[in-house]
């Protein structure tokens, strides 16, 4: 126990980190300034090394501070997760899964069924929004990230490739007697503005230079976008792994009979290096690879 750092300065440290500011942390911790500034004093002695630098608004982290922040994060985790899993009823883990809205709502929730029936001992806690999850809080095991996969501190797993095309509902279609991209130009489309793949992308991938100068409808959630084309209020352009119930249902359709999609690399599983060691993790990441498979 003698090579653990001193508990209280690690809190501290994580407090100011996170605040960036040594009054607003004092207030946080119940504690004066000068008693957390000896806090740190204190850690940046066990360690060896300067974990901050002052500026005119308050303190922020060194390299070799960040560094700590981030290795520290996962043992935060760690502690918080024993802290919950004490407190579990017989045998219940809980998992804390933080997701997109529109993959929350439209691909995971529908699934979850068949993961609660599999792994009755593991009860889900899920949280949605277009925030990604800060790990050094110790509240999130795992968050589905929508995007290009840059988090170099962070363990990332693509879930799967996935298609982006353009979706329209049957009557709509059957209206409208699409042919090829170029017939697009003229319709109303939907844009959705989170997307990875944009109209003008899609275009410019069919050899179309020409990118709409307005669209019917323009929407910051997957979710709405995928709604409106389902409603017939335009074309979308989007995941169909998002929209997989809806073309199942056949309440949405291909707009063209090959598709003409972009695959890409959208989703991803991302968490802490120390979060895999973790059987919960583990478990849960086989089942949704297995899910993803399946599309």
């Amino acid at each position: 126990m003698h090579h653990l750092p001193p508990l209280k300065s690690v809190i501290a440290f994580e407090v100011v980190a996170r605040l960036g500011n040594i009054s607003k942390a004092a207030e946080e911790l119940n504690l004066t300034p000068s008693a957390v500034s000896h806090q740190i004093t204190n850690l940046e002695n066990f360690v060896g090394l300067k974990l901050f630098g002052r500026t005119s608004r308050g303190v922020v982290l060194t390299p070799a501070g960040e560094r700590y922040q981030q290795s520290l994060a996962g043992a935060l985790a760690l502690i918080a997760s024993a802290a919950q899993n004490a407190h579990a009823d017989d045998g219940i883990e809980v998992l804390r899964v933080h997701a997109s809205p529109s993959f929350a709502s439209l691909w995971l929730m529908p699934r979850l069924p068949a993961f609660m029936h599999e792994h009755p001992d593991i009860r889900i806690r899920l949280s949605a929004s277009y925030m990604h999850s800060d790990f050094s809080q110790g509240e999130i095991d795992l968050d589905i990230r929508y995007g290009a996969a840059r988090w170099a501190d962070l363990h990332v797993e693509t879930i799967s490739t996935e298609e982006v095309m353009p979706m329209i509902s049957p009557a709509l279609a059957q209206r409208l007697n699409l042919h090829n991209p170029h017939d697009l130009l003229q319709q109303s489309l939907i844009f959705s503005e989170v997307n990875l793949v944009q109209w003008p992308q899609w275009f410019a991938a069919h050899g179309i230079q020409v990118s709409p100068s307005q669209y019917a409808l323009s929407f910051d959630r997957a979710y709405l976008a995928i709604e409106a084309a389902i409603q017939g209020l335009g074309i979308a352009l989007d995941s169909t792994w998002l929209a997989a119930t809806a073309l199942k249902e056949g309440r949405l359709v291909p707009v063209f009979p090959d598709r003409k999609g972009i695959r890409v690399h959208a989703h991803h599983l991302v968490y802490p290096a120390t979060h895999g060691k973790w059987a919960k993790v583990e478990r849960f990441k086989r089942w949704l690879s297995a899910q993803a498979q399946h599309g």
